[in-house]
């Protein structure tokens, strides 16, 4: 039988996965699989889960949601683990799940990852970190962060939105400094978002992204006065298209690399974990990456 490595984070989302687990060892059974389960927790390194992987294994699962896949994409790196992985969507937005349209349903997506044949996929890399969905800074950025974790398993995404209403009561500039091939800008904004997925917290914002084509899609709200900033505000909430406004409201670009710098005191995000400080390198990379389960 061949071995399959599934990794679970048991607190993800509304710890959905606990009533699933023998469901999806009955399914990997019937399909002549052998699954070797592993269950995270804080006190130790993701790095450990993965350290038994080697030629006999024919793929990984992870269920969580994308901070747990954004972990053991970097422990995969770390290691050097190539082997196609699939994703089980538990956990409270599941940005990047959405983007590949992994069913929800966690029956569907296992027998889906079994039956499909593996995708390469684009990856982020921000410094020495990867990341699957958006890396971002500014306003917003670190809501995942900052919110109980208790309270987020609760009330899942109503928690975001929640704590994105008190971030907007203060809004706050940044001077940043970003530099590409296809742009240069050195000013003001509120919140930029480095996108390989299209959605933060289920809300459409990088609707041209694709994540099989070589780019990075970056969105840079520019700092403006509070009277104009709103009704951007409003759109971005609503997932609304961005393409009404101009270069001086906002800028919308693809690019497979770039380089910005930040004197301010701004913390970094990556698919809801903390991310690396500024200055930052930003790659895009090519076929990063085999996912499993995409019909």
């Amino acid at each position: 039988m061949k071995k399959v490595k599934f990794v679970y984070n048991p607190n993800s989302g509304e710890k959905k996965i606990i009533g699933q687990l023998d469901n999806i060892i009955k399914i990997y059974q019937e399909n002549n699989y052998t699954l070797i389960p592993y269950r995270l927790n804080i006190e130790e390194s993701v790095s450990k889960s993965l350290e038994d992987i080697d030629d006999t294994y024919d793929h990984l699962i992870v269920a969580g949601g994308d901070g747990t896949a954004d972990m053991v994409l970097n422990a995969m790196k770390s290691l050097d683990i190539n082997i196609p992985i699939g994703i089980l969507p538990t956990g409270t937005a599941n940005d990047f799940a959405r983007a590949l349209q992994i069913p929800f349903d966690l029956e569907e997506a296992t027998k889906n990852i079994i039956n499909s044949r593996p995708k390469k996929i684009d990856i982020g890399k921000i410094n020495h970190k990867y990341f699957i969905n958006v890396a971002s800074a500014g306003m917003f950025t670190d809501v995942s962060q900052r919110i109980n974790k208790d309270f987020k398993n609760s009330i899942g995404k109503v928690s975001y939105y929640i704590k994105g209403i008190e971030e907007a009561l203060y809004m706050r500039k940044f001077a940043i400094n970003v530099t590409s091939d296809e742009i240069n800008y050195s000013g003001d904004m509120y919140l930029m978002l480095i996108f390989n997925g299209k959605t933060a917290g289920n809300i459409n914002l990088a609707y041209k992204a694709e994540v099989d084509d070589g780019y990075l899609d970056v969105i840079i709200f520019k700092a403006m006065p509070i009277p104009k900033s709103i009704p951007v505000l409003i759109s971005v909430l609503r997932g609304e298209h961005l393409d009404h406004y101009n270069e001086n409201e906002l800028l919308y670009f693809k690019t497979k690399r770039l380089e910005i710098q930040c004197e301010d005191d701004l913390i970094t995000d990556i698919d809801g974990e903390k991310g690396p400080d500024f200055p930052l390198t930003v790659e895009c990379i090519k076929d990063g990456i085999e996912i499993l389960g995409i019909i």
